[in-house]
C-alpha cells in the first residue's frame, strides 16, 4: 500500500515558478505542505517566499530537504540538468522520494530519467499538464500520466490540488505521449480559431457576437472560448508562450516522424509559429498567432 502523503510527514519541493508552476506550487503551500522552492530567477519565487516558502539555491538543495518534489522548466535540456546534473535531484536524492516532472518534454527521456531513478530507489513520474495560466490559477489542469502506477496513487492526492482532470496513461513516458497528442490537437486548432475570427471581421460582422454563437456549438474548443476573447482584445500575455509551444512541436514531429506518421497540420502550424517567432513573438502566448493574418 502507497505511504499517504500528508503535511506531517511530507515536504514538497518545487523547480520552476514560472507563470505556471508559481501558482501551482500556491495551491500545495495553501494545502499545508512545508513548500522548499527553487527557480533560476529568484525573483520569480518572491510571491511564495512572502507566503511561507522556503528558498533553496541549487536543485540538489531542495533534493536534500524535500521528499516529494515537483518540476516545471522549459526545455528538455533543462529537465535532463535537474535530474540527472552534477547538482540535479537523482544525484542527491533519497529512496522514497516521489519526483514529478510536469514539464512537456521528451517520452525518451522520461523513460531515462525513470530508470536512473529506480537504482536510487526514487520513482519518478512524468505528468505534463494542460490548461495554461487560467487552469494552473484556477487548479482546473488537466494532468497526464506515466510512470508506475503505485507511485502515481500516491502523489494523486497532491496532484488533486492543482488539477481536475487527471489521468493514469501507462508507463514512463505515456504521460508526455499523451501531453504530444494534446499539442498536436491545438497546433491545428488554433489555425482555426484564428482563421474563424479573421474571417468573422473580414465579412464586417461583429466578432464578439460570432463567438457566443460558435464557441458553445460543434466548433467550441477551450482555445475559441478562453483565447479568442483575448486576441479581440488585443492581449498576448503568455498563458503559454509560442517558445514553448515550437519546442512541444519539434519533440512530437519528431515522435512522429520515429513512428513514420505523416501529420500534415502539426507541420504547418510549426511553419506559421516559427515565422511568428521570426518576428519577434517568442515571448507572447499561443493565441498571438492570430498576427500572422494582421502582420
Amino acid at each position: 500500500m502507497s505511504i499517504l502523503l500528508v503535511p506531517e510527514n511530507t515536504v514538497i519541493g518545487f523547480i520552476g515558478t514560472g507563470v505556471m508552476g508559481k501558482s501551482m506550487a500556491g495551491h500545495l503551500l495553501k494545502a499545508g505542505y512545508p513548500l522548499v522552492v527553487y527557480s533560476r530567477t529568484k525573483e520569480k519565487a518572491n510571491e511564495l517566499l512572502e507566503k511561507g516558502a522556503e528558498w533553496a539555491e541549487t536543485p540538489k538543495a531542495v533534493a536534500k530537504k524535500a521528499n516529494v518534489i515537483f518540476t516545471i522548466v522549459g526545455y528538455p535540456t533543462d529537465v535532463e540538468e535537474v535530474y540527472l546534473g552534477e547538482n540535479g535531484l537523482i544525484p542527491n536524492g533519497t529512496a522514497g522520494s516521489y519526483y514529478i516532472d510536469m514539464t512537456t518534454s521528451s517520452p525518451s527521456l522520461a523513460g531515462t530519467i525513470y530508470e536512473a531513478a529506480k537504482t536510487k530507489g526514487i520513482q519518478v513520474i512524468d505528468a505534463p499538464v494542460s490548461g495554461g495560466d487560467v487552469g494552473a490559477r484556477e487548479a482546473t489542469l488537466s494532468i497526464m500520466v506515466g510512470g508506475e502506477e503505485e507511485a502515481f496513487e500516491a502523489v494523486k492526492p497532491l496532484l488533486d490540488l492543482i488539477g481536475n482532470n487527471i489521468v493514469y496513461q501507462g508507463k514512463a513516458g505515456a504521460g508526455q505521449h499523451t501531453k504530444m497528442s494534446n499539442q498536436i490537437a491545438i497546433a491545428s486548432n488554433m489555425i482555426g480559431v484564428c482563421e474563424a475570427i479573421i474571417y468573422a471581421e473580414k465579412a464586417g460582422l461583429n466578432p464578439e457576437n460570432v463567438l457566443k454563437s460558435i464557441s458553445t456549438g460543434a466548433a467550441g474548443s477551450w482555445s475559441l472560448s478562453n483565447l479568442a476573447p483575448r486576441m479581440l482584445t488585443g492581449n498576448f500575455e503568455p498563458g503559454f508562450y509560442i517558445k514553448h509551444f515550437i519546442k512541444d512541436m519539434k519533440i512530437a514531429l519528431a515522435e512522429a516522424e520515429r513512428m513514420d506518421l505523416p501529420v500534415p497540420g502539426l507541420s504547418l502550424a510549426m511553419s506559421l509559429y516559427e515565422q511568428l517567432a521570426e518576428m519577434g513573438e517568442e515571448n507572447s502566448g499561443t493565441h498571438a498567432l492570430y498576427k500572422y493574418w494582421k502582420s
